[in-house]
């Protein structure tokens, strides 16, 4: 496997998956176009994510029944029409339903990780999905910060425009280079969805690794989809550049979670997942302290959470999947389907209570949801430290 093709995944990981973060940023903007109140246009990332849930539960295990490279070339096509039409979106109405295809579609992150998997020798299958992730994770957190750029001095719509340009230019790339993929199972459609929730029953580590993961998904969901509308807020009046530039600051953790791996490797990934959500834990607490800080002091601390917590749940992410995909080689699109679904609808549960809770009850509420299932998720991989790889 080569470096270019390793790097083709990886940018075309990232650029599906920063699909569904693109909105997050310019919320306010989003609201102030679309006529709509906070709640209201909580509901763009809340349907993305769901949107997003429901395409790992449907789409993704088509991976060991189909070739992926075909899959692959569907959905690059149809998630730029989709973007296309976010970008287009007249009304609220239809920037939800656009935005809830930009998730369905978007799962083609989620079909290039396992590409990774099975093209990768044995050797380096570890380092190879590591960088594939890296790419993956780094689509997420600079999401935002282009987003939030382009909004402010483009204009929000500018934002789905070149990214649907950017995947279809994707697309072409993988019709280009990408080669077919064996088909590993025999399994008709209705039996590998109804055996997703065999393999769930099944494995308690996987039940682990999906309920631990999904709380963590609830606090980093909650805290990305409110920060941009905090910060509009007194005593901060900033744009959607400040709030995407945010970014940045979670993209040096992302950067520093493939060295979780190697500790996976050493260690076992079941104190990788201590750790990480531990990690998460703290840096959300910390947050607790913005009440007693100045403006400029309160933004410092923002960026050192930013990092910790970024870190902490990247770190939980490959770990688990490292724990996941040992658990049946043959089934590895629908293993990573159920950790997947569990991730993203704690991350629209995530955008929907903190958007409720902000709000409601103000910020302080929302870090205390972030604080409270971070140490829930900790809890949960201290009751499966029975093993090194559970």
């Amino acid at each position: 496997m080569t470096l270019s093709l390793v790097l083709l995944l990886a940018t075309g990981a990232g650029l599906a998956v920063a699909s569904i973060y693109y909105s997050q940023p310019m919320l306010g903007l989003l609201a102030t176009a679309m006529g709509s109140q906070a709640q209201g246009i909580g509901l763009v990332p809340t349907l993305t994510q769901l949107g997003y849930a429901a395409g790992i539960l449907l789409l993704a295990p088509l991976g060991d029944r189909h070739d992926r490279r075909r899959i692959i070339l569907i959905k690059s096509g149809l998630l730029a029409v989709a973007l296309l039409a976010c970008g287009l979106a007249p009304s609220l109405n239809l920037l939800l339903a656009a935005s809830l295809a930009i998730g369905l579609l978007a799962t083609l992150a989620q079909d290039l990780v396992p590409a990774a998997a099975v093209l990768a020798p044995a050797s380096r299958r570890g380092r190879i999905v590591g960088m594939v992730m890296t790419g993956l994770l780094l689509g997420i957190l600079l999401s935002r910060v282009v987003s939030g750029l382009l909004a402010e001095y483009l204009g929000w719509r500018s934002v789905f425009l070149l990214a649907a340009g950017a995947v279809l230019l994707f697309g072409a790339a993988a019709w280009r280079w990408l080669p077919a993929f064996p088909v590993s199972s025999s399994l008709s459609y209705r039996a590998l969805l109804a055996s997703l929730l065999a393999l769930f029953r099944q494995h308690g580590a996987l039940r682990r690794a999906v309920l631990a993961q999904g709380l963590l998904s609830v606090a980093f969901s909650a805290f990305w989809a409110t920060l941009a509308l905090m910060l509009e807020g007194a005593p901060f009046h900033l744009g959607s550049s400040v709030a995407g530039a945010f970014g940045l600051a979670g993209a040096a953790g992302a950067l520093a979670a493939p060295l979780a791996g190697q500790w996976a490797d050493r260690r076992g990934p079941a104190r990788v997942t201590q750790a990480g959500t531990l990690v998460c834990a703290l840096s959300f607490a910390l947050l607790g302290l913005q009440p007693w800080l100045t403006p400029q002091q309160q933004l410092w601390l923002l960026g050192l959470a930013i990092v910790g917590f970024d870190l902490g749940i990247q770190a939980t992410l490959i770990a688990h999947q490292s724990i996941v995909y040992g658990i049946d080689p043959e089934a590895r699109s629908r293993l990573n389907a159920v950790l997947v679904v569990g991730m993203f609808v704690g991350m629209a549960a995530g955008s929907a209570l903190g958007s409720v809770l902000q709000a409601h009850w103000g910020w302080m509420a929302v870090v205390l949801l972030a604080t409270l299932s971070s140490l829930l998720a900790f809890a949960v991989r201290l009751a499966g430290s029975g093993g090194r790889r559970a």
